[in-house]
């Protein structure tokens, strides 16, 4: 089964659904309309499916938040955040174990979706990190799901040093959990941990995640939403503004 949107795709094959991010000509990066059709797609999502993919389409994974937006209309962090921080917090909440397959540039919002997810797969020429200092953007939403993927201690270096770094790289931190070489090699890496996620049993799988979410506290989101009313304020401030129209002067 597949549906189709402007801006997401969602294709079922078996116990395997892949849910992929349509926005390639901006590098699928997250604007409103494609934070409703994501969870548009998963709305459509049947219980059954084991294993969920989560990809972008075309070269790159996710550039984060649509931050040409933020500048056009003040209104739009708020909204922009908050939407991110549902629906990271309702991936980590699926029965379904949740698959990032990072097959390109995963910046700041678009590397802490990742983190939100089960397992994260990329392969080495990938570009993973959290920008969002250089910016003056503070990453709150996406630092609880980074403390909770690497640890305090390195969580901390990478979101206050900022900048990007490799697959290999962030696969040394511990973003990445399984690394291919190159991008070819990740789609056969991608069906080799699909499938043997796919062989397990559905129940214990749902119920395993279900208590390790509860461990770690990642299921509620009310941290998330906190973090996305921070970011909304550093956002508004005149350094953020500032900084993020040089960006967009430069490119």
């Amino acid at each position: 089964m597949t549906s189709h949107s402007e801006f997401a795709t969602l294709d079922i094959t078996g116990p395997i659904a892949t849910l992929m991010m349509n926005r390639p000509d901006a590098r699928n990066a997250m604007s409103l309309p494609l934070l409703d059709a994501l969870h548009e797609a998963l709305d459509g999502l049947p219980a059954n499916p084991h294993v969920l993919v989560v990809t972008g389409a075309g070269k790159s994974f996710c550039a984060g938040m649509d931050l040409k937006s933020v500048l056009g209309d003040e209104s739009a962090p708020p909204k922009l955040l908050h939407g991110i921080a549902r629906l990271t917090t309702r991936l980590r909440n699926l029965p379904a174990v949740v698959v990032a397959k990072v097959n390109g540039a995963a910046i700041g919002g678009g590397c802490g979706l990742a983190c939100a997810c089960d397992v994260v797969l990329s392969h080495a020429d990938a570009k993973l990190g959290f920008p969002e200092v250089d910016l003056g953007v503070c990453p709150a939403v996406v630092a609880p799901l980074l403390v909770r993927k690497i640890g305090a201690g390195p969580a901390r270096n990478v979101l206050l040093r900022g900048g990007l770094m490799s697959g290999t790289q962030a696969y040394t931190v511990g973003i990445i959990d399984e690394l291919a070489g190159s991008r070819e090699e990740l789609e056969t890496l991608c069906d080799t941990v699909t499938q043997r996620l796919a062989s397990g049993g559905a129940n214990a799988i749902a119920a395993t995640k279900r208590l390790l979410t509860e461990i770690d506290g990642s299921g509620d989101g009310t941290l998330a939403a906190r973090g996305a009313d921070l970011s909304a304020s550093v956002l508004a401030t005149p350094e953020a503004r500032e900084r993020l129209a040089a960006m967009f002067q430069r490119s």
